[in-house]
Formats: structure tokens, sequence, C-alpha cells
């Protein structure tokens, strides 16, 4: 399968940040806590709406290391404090969840923030919602089929009549208050073929999740997508990449910053789930080569610009927070990211820069 085309003219491009609340620390060191990560995730999305970055998204979690285990909630409190930014979710596990309750507490949203709400749905690839709401892991995949399928045809069909294998069936139903509008809705994809033609059959936009390795490697999924949704009917649909980044005044800074703590949670992440340890090295291959979109302003301008121009991307999120780093560099990562990185980006978009013309230099070097 060949890589995806690269538009001839640029197509409107918007740039997110996505957070899971991680715990954060204090300049010495100390644990900040859960309720005051919250309060804080909380000002730097208001943070992101003054810089002007388009989209604010919270990931649901139910383990210590994450704070955000209620995103609507969180996203409410955001909605009051802001006024322009899309109110988003980094996923909401939705195998775990009830899809006409969700799309209730987002149609709540929708309405309070004059339309900003927004859902990524997904499976997840944290399990521990499963057993806390009393559901069996053997179930994974068609837990979410099904509830993908409740859901999406609970956002176009006014009255809902449905009937799968895990509820009862329902009949000329009315969910409220009734949206005012399509809310976007984002299907996350980890890489798996099956999944991005389920996405495409739906008709939903794909949100990839490449958290390691190029983003080349993600070019034939972009491909699958486009021709599936050709072949469905379901027309032209929104790509987007979620990936990990942080940005400081200068390569090495931002190196310093984050270093020690993606490590720590990718090992205890990876401790959990039988992977190999990790260290400097692989850091530094991720940072240089991967998916780790850390630097100053400038080597993360370039390659953001490059992902989006190889995969034909309509959306980047970039996911600020990596493991406890302290408020306050994530509060300048924030800055940066939406005063300098985003500008510069777009710029090489409209620029039509080519690789020649943003040539691939290795972080600090």
């Amino acid at each position: 399968m060949s890589t995806a085309a690269t538009p001839s003219v640029p197509r409107p491009v918007s740039f997110g940040l996505d957070t899971f609340g991680d715990v954060s620390v204090d300049a010495h060191g100390r644990s900040v806590g859960h309720a005051q990560t919250l309060r804080d995730v909380v000002a730097q999305a208001e943070l992101a709406d003054s810089v002007g970055i388009d989209h604010f998204s919270v990931g649901e979690h139910h383990r210590p290391d994450f704070a955000v285990s209620a995103p609507d909630m969180v996203l409410a409190a955001i909605a009051s404090r802001t006024e322009r930014i899309t109110l988003g979710t980094a996923v909401i596990v939705l195998s775990s969840d009830d899809p006409l309750r969700l799309y209730e507490r987002f149609s709540t949203l929708d309405a309070l923030s004059g339309g900003r709400a927004e859902l990524t749905v997904g499976r997840g690839s944290f399990t521990e919602s499963f057993p806390l709401f009393g559901h069996s892991l053997q179930d994974y995949e068609t837990l979410f089929e099904e509830k993908l399928d409740l859901l999406a045809t609970a956002l176009r069909e006014r009255p809902l009549s449905w009937s799968g294998s895990f509820r009862t069936p329902l009949k000329d139903q009315e969910l409220f208050p009734p949206l005012e509008r399509e809310l976007p809705t984002w299907v996350a994809v980890g890489g798996s073929p099956a999944s991005v033609v389920r996405t495409a059959r739906h008709g939903l936009p794909l949100m990839l999740a490449i958290i390691g390795g190029s983003h080349e490697r993600f070019a034939p999924y972009v491909e699958l997508f486009r021709e599936a949704s050709g072949q469905l009917g379901t027309g032209i649909l929104p790509v987007g990449v979620h990936s990990p980044g942080h940005v400081a005044a200068t390569d090495a800074e931002a190196r310093e910053q984050v270093m020690s703590h993606w490590i720590g949670q990718r090992n205890t992440i990876g401790a959990e789930r039988g992977w190999g340890s990790s260290g400097p090295e692989e850091f530094d291959a991720e940072m240089h080569h991967g998916a780790l979109y850390a630097g100053s302003p400038e080597t993360v301008a370039r390659k953001i610009a490059r992902t989006v121009q190889d995969l034909g991307l309509d959306r980047f999120d970039l996911k600020y927070a990596n493991g406890p780093v302290p408020h306050e560099q994530l509060m300048t990562s924030i800055g940066l990211y939406g005063s300098e990185v985003i500008p510069r980006v777009r710029k090489l978009l409209a620029q039509g820069a080519s690789d020649a013309a943003m040539p691939r230099r290795s972080p600090g070097r």
C-alpha cells in the first residue's frame, strides 16, 4: 500500500492539546496530588484558549498516576473559564460507559459552552474501568463495537430505535437535552486495520494515537481509511493524530525537563504490561526520530509540519503532559505551542514546504 498522498493545495489544519491530568510534582519534586492537578488542568486550558489553540481534550483514566476520571466534569469547569477553544475527550472509554448517558452529558456540555463540545471515543489501552464498572474484559471488542454503533445511531437519529446484545431494545426514544448541532465525534485508533475500517463504516473522523516510532508507518492506515470511506460512500472524513511532546526554549532544555518523567512513566506502564525497561537511549530515539515532539519551537514545528504533510492530516493534537512534569513547565510549553509552534507550522504548510525546505535535523544537533 502506498503512502498517503500530500494534498496539492494545503488544507486547513487545526491544532489541539491533550492531557490525562498526569499527577504532577512541584519544583522540589513533591507530588501536588490529584485535586491540585485537576485545578492546574483548568488553568492550563485557560492559557491554551488565550494563546489561540483550537482544541483542548482530557482523557479518562481510573488509576493513581492520572487525575481525570470524569472528563465531562473537568470540561464543564473549563467551559466556564474559556471563550473559544473546543472541549473534548482524549479519550472516553466507550466500552465501559453508557452511550446514551454519554450523549446527554455532552449535549449538556455543548449547550452550556455555546457549541464547543466534542467527543473522541475509543476502546482504551488502559482497562481499569472494566472491572470497576462491572464489565468483563472478555467482551472488550464486542462491547466497543456495539456501543459505538449505538452512539453513532443516537447522534444521527431522532427518535432513537435500536437493538443489541448488551441492553434492552430502544423504540422511539428521545434524549435530553437534544443537540442543537451535529456533535463532532472522533474515533481513536492505535493501529488496527479492522478498527480503521469500522470507523469509516460509521462515517466518523479518525484520530490516530501515535505514541511511539515513526509517524510514517501509519500512512497505510490513513490510505485505508480514505479508501474505505470512499467505497462506503461516507465522504471525505477528517484524520487527526495524537502524539506526546513538550516545548521549551531550546532542545536541550526540553530534554532536561521531560526526559526523567517520560522514562519513569514509560517504565511504570511497561512493568504492568511486560515491556522491557526504558532509558535515555529510547527517549532520545523517540525525540530525534520517533513520535515524541519535544524540543524548541522550531524543532517541534518542523516535526509537526512533516507529520501533517506526510499523512495529509486535518488535525494534530499534542499530548503535552508526559508524567509528573511541574505545572509551571507545562504552562511554558503550552504558551510556546500556541504562540510560536502553531504559527510556524501554519507558515510552513502554507508555503508548501518540502522535505528539502524542512531538513530532518535531530534535536540538539
